[in-house]
């Protein structure tokens, strides 16, 4: 692999099946969003030779794979996890896998975890901000993150919509506005319930930047302040944001980026698509941005993304 060649850590599929199964549990327009998008592979991986990606790691997007039911979550779950596996499979060199998680079914999240690691080879796991209105801080939640900590397996974190999304979109999309303010909320939830410091091993990636999180930690930490006595163990919460990781999805120059660098840098900075959900002429126009973009000292935007999944994605790096 070259060091301008991508590593895409923000990419998703879709089966025939899945979408169903959401239609069904009344998902239609997911997120507000007109309708579903369509994927196949062949198509994403011309795209990916267009775009000089060589590896995409594919995931499931909002809204996940549970709605409602634990032994049907189980079922869609295993489903889609044994599908970007056999994709996987079949093109080795140029997909990798995060596998869904169905919370807030704690018992089957830790069953899928150890299969889909251990017998499906998969790159890491997914979950959503939140899940009908529980943050990633929830207690219950516990045992899983002590897995993953023991693990150290990567956890891309997905926004999803907030509570009662339907009154404060005022009819917009959510991924417009609301998903990078409950990316935000996740990382305050995982923060000022301690699981940031309890589970140091788990290497948490967050999209789009941090969303609105470059110019609200500091706020943050303002008001932590109130919140009870100091904790002398525990650093400041920009601090604690340094280490988790950001891909840029989205529109990253020539605001988005810049911010983040300026609030955590950029040293776990990944490349994100977002593709299918972001159709291929606006993420051609995002990889234009980036390339015409001022590019960081002595390297491209290309190569430190690449540079920074190699080391958190070696196998990833080696290929292609």
């Amino acid at each position: 692999m070259t060091s301008s060649a991508l590593v895409d850590v923000h990419a998703h599929f879709l089966t025939p099946e899945y979408v169903a199964a959401a239609h069904a549990a009344g998902h239609q327009a997911p997120d507000g969003m007109p309708g579903w998008p369509t994927w196949d592979a062949e198509k994403h991986l011309t795209l990916m030779d267009r775009w000089g990606i060589a590896t995409s790691l594919l995931s499931i997007s909002s809204p996940g794979t549970h709605f409602g039911d634990d032994e049907a979550a189980r079922r869609l779950t295993r489903h889609v996890n044994e599908t970007g596996a056999k994709i996987c499979r079949a093109h080795p060199d140029r997909f990798g896998h995060f596998a869904s998680l169905l919370l807030p079914d704690v018992d089957g999240a830790l069953g899928e975890l150890a299969r889909a690691v251990d017998d499906l080879g998969c790159d890491g796991v997914t979950v959503e901000t939140n899940t009908a209105g529980v943050y990633l801080g929830y207690p219950r939640y516990a045992p899983l993150w002590a897995e993953l900590d023991r693990r150290r397996t990567p956890v891309f974190v997905h926004p999803t919509s907030p509570p009662h999304a339907e009154a404060i979109a005022s009819g917009r999309p959510r991924p417009m506005l609301e998903f990078l303010f409950d990316s935000a909320r996740a990382v305050s939830d995982l923060a000022f319930a301690g699981v940031l410091q309890r589970y140091p091993a788990i290497p948490w990636i967050f999209t789009h930047g941090g969303g609105v999180l470059p110019l609200l930690a500091e706020r943050m930490e303002l008001f932590r302040g109130m919140l009870g006595p100091a904790q002398p163990d525990v650093p400041p919460l920009p601090e604690q944001v340094t280490r988790l990781w950001f891909d840029m999805a989205g529109t990253s120059f020539p605001h988005q980026i810049p911010a983040l660098d300026r609030a955590f840098g950029t040293e776990q900075l990944l490349y994100g698509s977002d593709y299918c959900w972001t159709p291929p002429a606006a993420v051609e126009a995002q990889l234009a941005g980036i390339d015409a973009a001022p590019q960081p000292a002595g390297t491209t935007w290309r190569a430190l993304t690449t540079g920074n999944c190699a080391r958190l994605f070696p196998r990833l790096t080696r290929l292609g």
